[in-house]
């Protein structure tokens, strides 16, 4: 079974949608923030802080290449991660790529207060940080095979729409 790779800005429910869509199709879950994060033994905040971005993004990329070369699990990128082309060829090389989009306010409203833990926002008016790089990152999302969008969505109504797109093309075979 090819993978599932969700994708898309902070807060869009990557990770929580990621992690019941794993449990709930019995498949491994994979984040790649996560595996950055233990590779280095740093949270992404201090790899930026420490290394700075092109640091980041060269982990991103090595480790993208090494989890696409395994089948059947959910990963989820970072929300930067298909910005690289080479990255978006790995990743849809790999299986289904799926974008989760949501509105600048419900994405202000899900990251809230953890806006200043994220590298890319911590800027004095963090709300025009995030509309800016949402509209930067939005012709690189559009990429994706397939995008949903979250904003007014529980995770299992988001799970459920995954689920639906991917049995629409053709399906996964599910182990287990």
């Amino acid at each position: 079974m090819k993978n599932i790779i969700l994708t898309g800005f902070m807060g869009t429910g990557k990770s929580s949608a990621g992690r019941l869509l794993a449990r709930e199709l019995n498949l491994k879950f994979t984040d790649i923030d996560d595996l950055i994060e233990r590779e280095v033994g740093l949270n992404i905040p201090l790899i930026f802080e420490k290394f700075g971005e092109p640091y980041f993004r060269l982990l991103e990329k090595n480790v993208i290449k090494d989890v696409a070369l395994k089948e059947s699990q959910i990963i989820a990128t970072g929300g930067g991660a298909i910005i690289d082309d080479e990255n978006l060829k790995t990743l849809k090389a790999s299986g289904i790529v799926i974008c989760l989009t949501a509105s600048a306010d419900a994405i202000f409203s899900r990251i809230g207060g953890a806006a200043r833990e994220r590298p890319l926002l911590n800027l004095p008016d963090r709300r025009e940080a995030v509309e800016r790089l949402m509209g930067y990152r939005k012709p690189f999302y559009a990429k994706a095979d397939v995008c949903i969008d979250t904003t007014d969505k529980k995770i299992e109504e988001v799970v459920l729409e995954i689920k639906k797109e991917i049995k629409r093309r053709g399906g996964f075979s599910q182990r287990g």
